[in-house]
């Protein structure tokens, strides 16, 4: 691909919180011929994001939190439901995540389970998210909540899986990650409750 991609210019529109850049490029498309163009990124670095599940309760953690954006483009309260998640900001998707689960939901975990990878939004931002599992005990449960330095004021719920996929059905959970990690649940942890039974 880099013998199709040929940067012209690239420019720094905004680098107050993350980095917007307009970058300008002929592109060799599939019919021979170059074309100008032009696209902006914005660079916020990669992320993880974690689903927790417990086996025997066949329940899952996930939160609740205010989010700007969506409540910019029309989700009433702001309030979206989601799976703890955060940037890597240097650290290994595994560390991290392990970190903010803990952070966010005041669970414990020691063993994680990567399942995919994935590019939320790439037509216009850079962000690979890492996606993970894993199993938690009710036991292992400290303060969460998130950090309020980072503006973090997290609801923590733990709620029946069979709960989830009807929140998705009504609109009560519409988070693309908690969407994707909550599918893949319902194939390959709790495939009996996807089915009803």
């Amino acid at each position: 691909m880099s013998e199709r991609v040929n940067i012209k210019k690239v420019e720094v529109l905004s680098d107050n919180w993350y980095v917007l850049k307009k970058t300008t490029f002929n592109y060799l498309r599939n019919n021979g011929t170059w074309q100008t163009q032009s696209r902006e990124t914005y660079d916020r670095g990669n992320g993880a994001t974690i689903l927790l599940y417990n086996m025997a309760q066949k329940t899952v953690i996930l939160t609740r939190q205010f989010r700007f954006p969506a409540y910019m483009n029309g989700l009433a309260d702001g309030l979206l439901i989601e799976t703890a998640a955060g940037l890597l900001d240097e650290a290994s998707p595994e560390e991290r995540i392990k970190a903010e689960a803990e952070e966010e939901t005041g669970y414990r975990i020691n063993k994680v389970k990567q399942i995919f990878e994935a590019y939320m939004s790439p037509g216009s931002v850079t962000e690979k998210l890492y996606f993970f599992i894993a199993e938690y005990e009710p036991e292992h449960k400290g303060k969460g909540g998130g950090i309020e330095a980072e503006g973090e004021d997290i609801e923590v719920l733990e709620l029946p899986f069979a709960k989830t996929l009807e929140m998705i059905k009504t609109g009560e959970i519409r988070d693309a990650k908690t969407i994707m990690l909550l599918q893949y649940a319902a194939l390959n942890l709790f495939p009996n409750t996807a089915n009803g039974k």
